[in-house]
């Protein structure tokens, strides 16, 4: 059984759209280190990410440093990290924080309250001409779509990827996906590609999500859209470079982007890629991290040389034709 992988993963790097190896790598050390509940290390580590892309570091990253902080009992340095993103980067997502119980150790300290009132505040503003339904509507699509695939790298560590386990997993996944697909067809049928301006960005992001893991035939439907949504600023060029993907990989051409991850027995690998030189060109015009900031995260080195053996096998593998 191969299954290709489209998590939340891609966003990451989707949004992400800096340039330097040290940040990813900085950043992937900082979320081991958490997992080990090595609070201060981690913290750290954030800390260096951040040093070397310029004392720049998106939204999540300065979110996730903030926990780690937070747990390390470190409070100033938390409150820094949350008090950039709450009143330079607009952070909004109430639900999230206050149900963080990384956070716990902040929950006494005279600072909190304002936080917490700076965030609502934002929020409030963010959703003032939001289409109340459609966001509940796609959280809640969104939740179906990511909820189950959360739990493939746990039960296929525990399991084995060829397990049962696995493929029931699976099958919930594609069920869901199938339900999932009729409603967001409804909406995008009814009004269009909406913007974060009118459903959020969870609510923007739900909508390529359900797409990206539909059917051939509806990725092909649907992009001509989405491509129009990204001229209009209602969808992200990094999104629709993923979709491109797809689309080119079910077509039975090479991806461009080099975002679509497969996995057999021998583990995770590249999928066919055209002009594997040239891809990290490509990836930065999208708005994407590098190849090899990408493929850290499947435990991957990047060798365009090896690949370059490998592609023609790949290529009979998938039935490409180009």
């Amino acid at each position: 059984m191969k299954k290709q992988l489209t998590i939340l993963l891609f966003l990451h790097f989707s949004i992400l759209g800096f340039g330097q190896n040290n940040y990813s790598f900085f950043v992937k050390q900082a979320d081991s280190l958490f997992k080990l509940k090595r609070y201060y290390s981690a913290s750290n580590k954030y800390s260096e990410a951040f040093k070397s892309n310029n004392w720049k570091g998106t939204l999540t990253d300065r979110y996730n440093s903030a926990r780690c902080w937070s747990m390390a009992m470190v409070s100033d340095s938390a409150f820094f990290q949350l008090n950039r993103i709450t009143t330079l980067m607009n952070y909004s997502d109430y639900n999230q924080i206050v149900k963080d119980t990384c956070f716990h150790t902040l929950y006494k300290d005279y600072r909190w309250q304002p936080l917490i009132n700076l965030v609502l505040q934002n929020k409030e503003k963010e959703e003032a001409h939001f289409d109340k339904i459609l966001v509940i509507q796609l959280d809640s699509i969104y939740n179906e779509d990511q909820n189950y695939r959360k739990q493939l790298d746990s039960i296929q560590t525990k399991f084995g990827w060829q397990s049962t386990e696995v493929q029931k997993l699976w099958q919930v996944i594609n069920l869901k996906d199938s339900l999932n697909l009729i409603e967001v067809k409804k909406i995008i049928d009814k009004h269009g590609w909406l913007g974060a301006d009118i459903i959020g960005k969870k609510g923007n992001q739900t909508l390529f999500l359900v797409i990206q893991h539909a059917d051939i035939e509806t990725q092909k439907q649907y992009l001509p859209l989405m491509r129009a949504a990204v001229n209009e600023g209602k969808a992200q060029a990094s999104s629709l470079a993923l979709l491109e993907d797809r689309v080119a990989l079910g077509s039975g051409k090479c991806q461009i982007y080099g975002s679509q991850i497969m996995q057999d027995e021998t583990g995770y690998y590249v999928q066919p890629l055209k002009d594997p030189r040239n891809v990290n060109e490509r990836r930065q015009k999208a708005g994407l991290g590098t190849i090899e900031e990408y493929l850290q995260y499947f435990n991957l080195k990047w060798n365009v040389e090896e690949y370059l053996k490998k592609l023609p096998e790949l290529k009979m593998k998938f039935n490409i034709k180009e």
